[in-house]
């Protein structure tokens, strides 16, 4: 296995890196064609007609649903909205594109002049600059076997928003957090599913190394660019490598060249694919077969009330109005439905939002590891979890039951009063019943008891433990702990 180059640095350079991110909007239908964009898994070639297999004589029309998801993302991206736009042609040829062009945007996208905030290295808030936003077509997908190329056409026409960003990106690791970040924001549109290994979402990275010197002037090293990755770590694997790569060849004395290389997973490195094209290459002219798109001020507004509370806000609002911890916050609002289940049990729930917090956090998302699907899919219910929580703080159980009555309802879909009545696990706090316990407890343990009146007073959690097993987890503790302080701190 290749490993990364072997570094030895005369002079620190910096990394300078943008982010290219293909989304493929979630439309009932393909771009310019009525062809459904449900495609994965269907047969070859099933979802195809003459438009997005370019007959001739045919002509395309604008899916207003993919126009409208991609005015939503470019507001939740802080971008402007621009009122005029227009689509291009972009004349490349392979045989996954039959017409031999892309229908794209190029000089006068929908979304441009836009920002997403991450954390930086230095763990300050950084601005991502979103250069454009815009939309166009997929491609069809070609597949190498047995010494033949077969070409699928199902995905060629379905929408596709390209989101490029400004140059802004200064580690692997700040470049991991803003695909985090633009993720979750897609999902929380519902604009796109975020399935990387479906191909719905495909990222490209563009990377260049100066030294301190040459950015105090204001200069950019030569860029390269870095396709196929198709996972975030693959995102981040590249760019340490390809960082590496370039270091080496500077320091060298070199000149690294402007290129387009792919990530080679299995080899762990990037691997040379083309010279890189220009813009001149590509031959961009309006497209003659549809007309420009024309946006009003009222319908953009319009649109802007159908964004949902995106996850920045949400979680200043669950810390504030919430007080849980920012770390808590961020893992509650990863996942849209995640965040409304949440809410929803806090509002079902008369004690503190934390309470419910540390319980989603820590048992539910313990058992969402066995389970598939996320907390939306589970036969639980935030009314049965607040009410869970509800007899936990009157007594009926204890913590410890009651983590064992949460596994069974996520089991069986059963509320906790059920299962509570099913197995007798109501807590026993009869304190003449509980004294008796602990008295055996202490008369079958004599030498523990004494190193407890000598000092060793940890021993005081082993006892319980020992109460505990003796009574199957259903003794209340507090009632316990005060009738084996008393019986040990009394000498007989």
């Amino acid at each position: 296995m290749t490993t990364s180059p072997t570094v030895v640095a005369r002079e620190t350079y910096h990394a300078v890196i943008g982010m290219e991110v293909h989304a493929q909007l979630q439309t009932v239908s393909k771009m310019f064609c009525s062809c459904s964009a449900d495609y994965w898994e269907a047969a070859p070639n099933s979802h195809v007609c003459p438009v997005c297999l370019a007959m001739p004589g045919v002509l395309p029309v604008i899916n207003e649903a993919a126009v409208e998801q991609t005015v939503r993302t470019g507001l939740a991206l802080n971008c402007e909205i621009a009122p005029f736009s227009v689509f291009a042609r972009k004349n490349y040829s392979y045989p996954d594109l039959p017409k031999g062009y892309q229908i794209s945007q190029y000089e006068l996208p929908l979304c441009h002049d836009g920002w997403l905030m991450i954390d930086g290295d230095d763990n300050q808030p950084r601005r991502i600059g979103i250069r454009r936003a815009h939309l166009e077509e997929d491609t069809g997908k070609t597949i190498h076997m047995d010494g033949v190329s077969l070409v699928d056409l199902n995905r060629a026409g379905v929408p596709l928003l390209e989101i490029v960003t400004e140059s802004d990106l200064r580690s692997a690791d700040e470049a991991y957090r803003y695909l985090v970040k633009l993720r979750t924001i897609l999902r929380y549109l519902g604009v796109n599913s975020g399935d990387m290994e479906k191909g719905a979402m495909r990222c490209e990275v563009n990377l260049s190394l100066r030294t301190a010197e040459q950015a105090t002037r204001g200069e950019y090293g030569v860029k390269v660019e870095v396709k196929n990755l198709n996972s975030f770590k693959a995102v981040r694997d590249s760019i340490a490598y390809e960082v590496a790569r370039q270091t080496v060849v500077l320091d060298s004395g070199g000149s690294v060249q402007q290129v387009t290389m792919g990530w080679d997973e299995d080899r762990r490195r990037t691997v040379l694919q083309r010279s890189k094209e220009s813009s001149e290459d590509y031959r961009y002219f309006p497209e003659p077969d549809l007309p420009p798109l024309e946006l009003s001020s009222e319908w953009i507004e319009a649109v802007r009330t159908t964004l949902p509370e995106l996850p920045d806000a949400r979680i200043a609002r669950f810390t504030g109005n919430y007080g849980i911890s920012r770390q808590d916050a961020e893992v509650l609002t990863a996942e849209r439905g995640i965040a409304e289940w949440f809410e929803e049990a806090v509002r079902a729930y008369e004690g503190s939002p934390r309470e419910v917090a540390n319980w989603v956090t820590g048992e539910l998302f313990a058992l969402l590891n066995t389970q598939e699907g996320d907390i939306t899919a589970l036969d639980l219910s935030p009314d049965d979890l607040a009410a869970l929580l509800a007899l936990v703080d009157a007594g009926v159980i204890n913590r410890n039951t009651g983590k064992r009555v949460l596994a069974e309802m996520v089991s069986t879909g059963q509320p906790p009063q059920a299962i509570i009545d099913a197995q007798g696990l109501a807590q026993v706090s009869d304190e003449a019943g509980l004294a008796a316990v602990v008295d055996a407890v202490l008369a079958a343990n004599p030498d523990a008891v004494a190193k407890y009146r000598d000092g060793k007073t940890s021993l005081l959690g082993w006892f319980m433990g020992q109460v505990m097993k003796e009574t199957r987890g259903k003794a209340n503790p507090d009632v316990v702990r005060g009738l084996l302080a008393k019986r040990l701190n009394t000498q007989e």
